[in-house]
């Protein structure tokens, strides 16, 4: 089986692989102080818990955004699964070529969301992106990676807003009855939430202008289910599309 581990700023994603078939997946919160063995037993404790030993785990391939826990993984893939980890890099294979200036700024959880969208929509495509940050990312028909645009997630907005704001509270992320709040909190999650959506809308709909082509549009990350039914240009919703990117690019690098 193939351990797939997507690092985010905000929350790691493990995804377990039998062959193509995404057998189980978990999140976990992102800690810089968690030591090799706090990772190591935390994981498995998880793959217990679908019947998974350490001993079925023959591979693990990571993309991370978070480079100071970078050794600390990988010294868990050595200690805990007898596995030397593969991290997606500049070094990997990845089966499409990065038209950014500079190739090595592309984040790497951005190039797996793009390869998994060239695989499986095909191009030209846009991957919309709902992390700590909203990242958009166009790809061509011809598999170019030709860049995209960054913006502050939802839940650093909504913290900032919070924190700035001395008479505003703490709401939750959700669509609201209606967009004309009657009161403070229903008033936050409108803006926040239709403020959202139309950020999608109206970056998606000028990338669309720029590529010159009616490209699809595939929204990850956790609220993606809940922004694409308001969005006029999301397509497609695949919440788990990281890990599915973080399988095809080890079967790239696989050794025969």
């Amino acid at each position: 089986m193939l351990l797939a581990i997507d690092v985010g700023n905000t929350n790691i994603v493990l995804g377990v692989f039998e062959d193509e078939n995404l057998r189980t997946h978990f999140r976990l919160s992102t800690s810089r102080q968690r030591t090799v063995d706090e990772y190591g037993l935390q994981i498995i404790a998880l793959l217990r818990t679908q019947n998974i030993r350490p001993a079925d785990i023959h591979d693990v391939i990571i993309s991370t955004v978070v480079p100071p826990i970078t050794d600390t993984l990988a010294e868990t893939s050595r200690k805990y699964f007898n596995a030397e980890a593969l991290f997606v890099d500049p070094g990997v294979k990845i089966g499409i070529n990065i038209k950014y200036e500079n190739p090595k700024e592309v984040g790497a959880d951005r190039i797996v969301n793009a390869v998994a969208a060239m695989a499986v929509y095909g191009g030209p495509v846009i991957v919309v992106d709902f992390g700590t940050a909203t990242t958009f990312c166009a790809i061509n028909d011809r598999a170019e990676y030709l860049g995209g645009a960054i913006a502050p997630g939802v839940g650093i907005s909504m913290e900032a807003l919070f924190r700035a704001a001395a008479k505003l509270p703490r709401v939750q992320f959700k669509r609201p009855a209606r967009i004309i709040g009657k009161n403070t909190v229903e008033s936050m999650q409108s803006g926040m939430f239709y403020g959202f959506v139309s950020q999608v809308d109206g970056i998606v709909t000028r990338m669309k202008a720029e590529l010159g082509e009616d490209a699809k549009v595939v929204a990850t990350g956790g609220i993606a289910p809940l922004i694409a039914p308001d969005s006029q240009t999301i397509d497609h919703v695949s919440p788990l599309l990281t890990l599915e990117g973080l399988r095809l690019i080890y079967e790239k690098n696989r050794t025969p």
